[in-house]
């Protein structure tokens, strides 16, 4: 593998072995720039192993990855140049502020003016929403407000790629918020790379997921495709009151239908209809149905998943084999 083919991370074939255990077995990713980049699975699914790899943490067992065109085993120093990288768990110093902490960290990437230096640990901390909390100690700080600092940290060097190591997993509803809100104010700066077994989170804030389990990619597509059934057939949702059991013989018998179940419940039918062309059912179907005149047409629609649904449905699938 000689070229990232554009893309910020290329992987191939990414392997890792422990004591003769696989850790992480075959992983190909393709994460474009300035994409937020869901990598999902369950405890013990591989992801830390992953991250420790692209960051020159630990050698690859076989197979390789790219960052920025760069090889991580022979060039990771020039990887590590262009990568911040939050932690799962930061650790600070607690009698330090938030100001004092990225200035410490600012001195490691800056020799210029100070003015310079400190104009751009303001910027960060406005940035993460902590400049009124700026020169408070970092020990009274609340689980969100340090992974928002943590985020701040990597960041200060305006790397072209962020990697966050479950930057949510420990906090509560409205720290979670706050996270997923810095993360989408990042998007238009770097590409974000981050791992997490939240589903919520993944669903908000993602522009492509990766679902990992047991050290193996069983999913890897934009999140919209994902929801919409990863390469099924469409479904459509119609519901309808009314008889309408002619109008279902007409719409079944429709050569752009691949399958058509029904339910009746308090006045109403539920259809979910599968699809080869959506374009036809989407042009013809509700006319088909309303060739009865007493039927109405309660609400219609392609189905999506939720991303527990597509999630549990993989890690089912996998399981079973």
């Amino acid at each position: 593998m000689s070229t990232s083919n554009g893309h910020v991370i290329h992987t191939q074939e990414l392997s890792k072995s422990y004591q003769g255990v696989n850790a992480l077995q075959g992983l190909n990713l393709q994460v474009p720039k300035n994409s937020i980049y869901g990598f999902l699975g369950p405890n013990g699914a591989g992801k830390s192993t992953t991250i420790k790899m692209l960051l020159g943490l630990t050698r690859p067992t076989a197979g390789k990855a790219l960052i920025f065109g760069k090889d991580i085993t022979r060039e990771s120093l020039a990887v590590r140049r262009k990568v911040g990288y939050l932690a799962q768990d930061p650790r600070y110093y607690g009698h330090m502020t938030a100001r004092q902490t990225l200035r410490y960290t600012a001195r490691f990437f800056y020799s210029g003016p100070k003015d310079l230096i400190e104009a751009r640990i303001e910027e960060m901390l406005a940035l993460v929403g902590l400049d009124d909390k700026a020169d408070r100690p970092i020990k009274g700080f609340s689980g969100g407000e340090r992974q928002r600092l943590g985020i701040a940290q990597a960041e200060v060097n305006y790397p072209d790629l962020l990697i966050l190591d479950e930057p949510a997993a420990a906090l509560d509803p409205m720290g979670r918020r706050d996270v997923l809100e810095v993360m989408e104010k990042l998007r238009k700066y770097t590409t974000i790379f981050y791992s997490t077994h939240i589903l919520d989170d993944v669903q908000r804030v993602s522009d492509r997921v990766a679902i990992l389990n047991h050290g193996r990619l069983v999913a890897e597509a934009p999140i919209e495709e994902l929801l919409n059934g990863n390469g099924s057939a469409p479904v459509y949702s119609v519901t309808i009151k009314g008889d309408a059991s002619q109008a279902q013989k007409r719409v079944a018998g429709q050569a752009w239908v691949q399958a058509l179940t029904a339910e009746a419940k308090d006045g109403l039918t539920t259809w979910q209809v599968s699809v080869n062309e959506e374009e036809a059912a989407e042009d013809q179907m509700l006319c088909l149905i309303l060739e009865d005149r007493n039927l109405r047409v309660k609400s219609f629609g392609r189905k999506t998943h939720n991303l527990e649904e597509v999630f549990v449905s993989m890690v089912g699938e996998e399981k079973s084999k």
